[in-house]
């Protein structure tokens, strides 16, 4: 068995993207990750648990750390990155971007890793 956890829309601003002004400038962007966990999380007790905080460090190290061009390439750095780094069994990252320059509402790019 196991237990699905999910951080949804983490906000993290970022200098990312093809264009020059966008990694200069940086913009907004969202992150949807889903992660699987064993049954020792049902312990109720934290240290049983992967930390949401963790997880948002991960993001946020890994968006920080250097700037990507493509969505893709920065989704699968998050998802390696939390992969190696935390105990889960499937990680799921996506990355919207919602400030692209398309008459869409947003662009997005979702890897899934397992360890």
């Amino acid at each position: 068995m196991s237990v699905t956890v999910e951080v949804q829309g983490l906000e993290v601003f970022g200098h990312h993207g093809v264009g020059e002004v966008e990694r200069r400038d940086g913009q907004r962007f969202l992150y949807d990750v889903e992660y699987d966990v064993g049954e020792g999380v049902l312990s109720d007790r934290i240290e049983d648990a992967v930390d949401y905080r963790l997880v948002v460090a991960v993001v946020e190290r890994v968006s920080g750390e250097r700037q990507f061009r493509l969505l893709e390439t920065l989704a699968a750095a998050v998802a390696d990155a939390i992969a190696a780094e935390l105990p889960v069994e499937r990680v799921r990252v996506r990355v919207r971007k919602p400030e692209v320059r398309l008459p869409v509402e947003h662009t997005a790019a979702t890897v899934e890793r397992r360890p």
